[in-house]
């Protein structure tokens, strides 16, 4: 009987031990579900025009870091008026293509993600390069805080 009861109570002092990991595992991957799902939002929001929706994923914060071979952006209006500068219109718009090369979550809070995007812009000519991400979980949100574009 004394084995017994040991044997039950080692087992439910280590249940806490085995099921840490599988939450920390099922919060990851519901983590890397968001972010992918945010992705496929902006890139409907991106073919639609609606670059205003486009930029919801980016942290609304004058910390926001934006770097493209032009050079480094602070803050999101910036960031935003820059977007609508350089796509005044559905033509230079195109449409947008994401493909995701790598998504890394390196804290419960902190994501990394590289890519490649691809604009396809008959009248004007496609382009296409590649990005790297970092996302921060703000108040329960999943949001870019870096983007490095090029």
């Amino acid at each position: 009987m004394k084995q017994l009861f040991l044997i039950l109570l080692l087992s439910l002092l280590s249940f806490p031990a085995v099921c840490q990991p599988l939450s920390q595992k099922l919060a990851a991957n519901r983590d890397r579900r968001i972010i992918l799902e945010a992705l496929k939002r902006q890139t409907d929001d991106w073919n639609a025009g609606r670059i205003e929706k486009f930029m919801v994923s980016y942290w609304n914060s004058d910390s926001l870091t934006f770097v493209s071979k032009v050079g480094v952006t602070y803050g999101y209006q910036p960031t935003l008026a820059n977007y609508k500068k350089r796509y005044p219109d559905r033509a230079s718009m195109g449409s947008l293509k994401f493909d995701i090369l790598q998504l890394d979550l390196l804290t419960p809070t902190l994501a990394y993600v590289i890519g490649r995007f691809q604009l396809t812009r008959p009248e004007i000519g496609n382009s296409e390069g590649h990005f790297t991400l970092l996302w921060r979980k703000i108040k329960n949100r999943w949001v870019i805080i870096s983007d490095h574009s090029s």
